[in-house]
């Protein structure tokens, strides 16, 4: 990952400089601040990926005064060199650079359509006076925005920590939208893809393995050197093993759990050595939970209990890769639940309502799961590579008639399971094995051992207080509480950030629970076994 403010400012401050370096975890190879215009500032925190060279550090500037920060990985970056920008002299291999000239070209609407890839970016318009900023359809790179304190003016970073001491208002920039200078304008909405009932289940499982392959085998480039997340559920495992089967040398995979009762590590394990990775897990004990949740409750920027709970392994096998390893790209298995469907959709009344919580899911997105990815990789100096929320493929699986994705097997993700039967990818064990929720599978003492540090920490009294105190998004629950009350300690009076918490469709019959973690679901059963 990369990490930037976009800023105007009549002289540079200590206080502006003080929220940039509060996210220097995110590009710690190289760092500046650069005056493009009058009391215009670009920030970058650069994490080197493609052109390990200088030449690759932003802002990218052209001769009429135009100036580029991105946080992003640009896949059909070459592509567009080769045709688009034929004509253009760029100056790096970065992937990046081709932003600004595209721009210059084509203008914002049609460079975001051209772009394949995760992307924040923010750019000056010289002429025009003014900022422009897009995100990817998801949102998988983070930015925010705010208005400054002192003239309202917008303001621009990677993250909330970097605008709050000195910008109010602040709020999430929107997944696939950019901002023109004056309002947010829709690029895309992978989430209203419609249905395509042309689409049959043979056309799906062809669609689907095809289009999987090439979202990570085009996450396969980097100059920088990569490895995999693996916890021996189905998503993750596949993308090791597509990864395995188009790689030149061995893949470094990385498994995580708790030392008590680790869950999914022996499958990681059994998926490692059946696709000959070179393979690392990684045991942490209660006390490495005690001692990083305040300060990843801060790097996170959420009070949310899922995304806490699942971040905790994240980070620290994160932290464990930054420390002993060289690896600086990560490829993970997010934004397969959301599309194909959680234990908890197996209970969807129909077709239309499972479609109608996918989009919900995968439009809020980057409000969970995306944005723990990001935290719990970035904030330990790496970058986070996600196949599954490839465009091409999402917009297709989205597309799939929903009826085809539920549930009518007793095999949650179905066409995703069926789609890499055959060409050997994962044992038939592995690839329908019931997988646990990801914050349990590292273990289910890690989350009993949450609640009862929340029990020993928060008092009768003091929950008692919670409708008071935090009117939104109101704690049910004292490690709910624990949560928000450390939130609002770094982040006061943010809470809206998170418009809920995340918890299963409560109008379903079967998932009215007050606990997100799929273990309270009647259907558990054998998963996480």
């Amino acid at each position: 990952m990369c990490g930037f403010m976009a800023f105007k400012s009549k002289k540079l401050s200590k206080l502006e400089e003080q929220s940039f370096h509060k996210i220097t975890y995110r590009g710690p190879d190289d760092s500046r601040i650069e005056e493009v215009a009058q009391g215009v500032f670009l920030a970058f925190h650069r994490l080197a990926i493609m052109d390990l060279s200088t030449d690759g550090m932003q802002p990218f500037k052209n001769s009429q005064g135009d100036a580029l920060v991105c946080n992003g990985e640009i896949y059909n970056h070459q592509q567009i060199r080769d045709t688009l920008l034929s004509s253009e002299p760029l100056h790096s291999k970065s992937d990046c650079e081709v932003i600004l000239p595209l721009y210059k070209k084509f203008g914002i609407e049609k460079l975001c359509k051209n772009l394949d890839g995760e992307f924040a970016f923010v750019i000056w318009d010289q002429k025009e006076k003014s900022f422009l900023a897009a995100r990817d359809q998801i949102g998988i790179r983070p930015l925010f925005y705010g208005k400054r304190l002192d003239d309202h003016s917008m303001a621009f970073a990677s993250e909330v920590k970097a605008l709050q001491d000195y910008c109010f208002d602040i709020k999430p920039f929107p997944p696939g939208h950019y901002f023109d200078g004056e309002q947010f304008i829709s690029f895309d909405s992978t989430h209203k893809v419609e249905q395509d009932f042309s689409i049959d289940q043979k056309t799906a499982l062809q669609g689907i393995k095809q289009l999987l392959e090439q979202a990570v085998i085009k996450r396969l480039d980097s100059d920088a050197p990569v490895g995999f997340l693996l916890s021996g559920g189905l998503d993750s495992s596949l993308v090791c093993s597509i990864a395995a089967k188009n790689s030149s040398k061995r893949i470094k995979t990385f498994a995580v759990g708790i030392k008590e009762d680790p869950i999914d590590a022996k499958y990681a394990k059994q998926v490692a050595d059946y696709i000959g990775s070179e393979h690392t897990e990684y045991l942490f004990s209660k006390s490495d939970l005690l001692e990083t949740l305040d300060h990843l409750i801060y790097r996170l920027e959420s009070f949310d209990i899922t995304t806490i709970r699942a971040s905790l392994g994240m980070d620290l096998i994160c932290r464990y890769i930054k420390e002993t390893t060289d690896i600086k790209v990560l490829m993970t298995g997010e934004c397969s639940d959301e599309m194909f469907g959680y234990k908890y959709t197996d209970f969807a009344p129909s077709p239309e309502e499972f479609q109608k919580e996918a989009s919900k899911r995968m439009e809020e997105l980057y409000i969970y799961d995306v944005l723990r990815a990001d935290r719990c990789i970035s904030s330990n100096s790496l970058e986070a590579r996600v196949p599954f929320s490839d465009k091409a493929f999402v917009k297709f699986v989205m597309s799939i008639p929903a009826k085809l994705k539920m549930n009518t097997t007793g095999h949650g993700k179905y066409l995703l399971r069926a789609a890499f039967e055959a060409g050997d990818y994962l044992p038939h064990d592995i690839l329908y094995r019931q997988k646990a929720a990801f914050s349990d599978a590292v273990g289910h003492s890690s989350v009993d051992y949450l609640k009862t540090l929340s029990e020993l920490t928060i008092s009768d009294e003091e929950f008692s207080t919670a409708s008071e105190l935090y009117p939104h998004c109101t704690p049910s629950s004292k490690e709910a509480f624990l949560y928000r009350r450390i939130f609002e300690k770094h982040y006061p009076g943010k809470s809206y950030l998170i418009k809920a918490i995340w918890l299963p469709n409560q109008e379903w019959d079967n998932c009215k629970v007050t606990d997100p973690s799929a273990r309270a679901l009647p259907n558990y059963g054998k998963s996480g076994l």
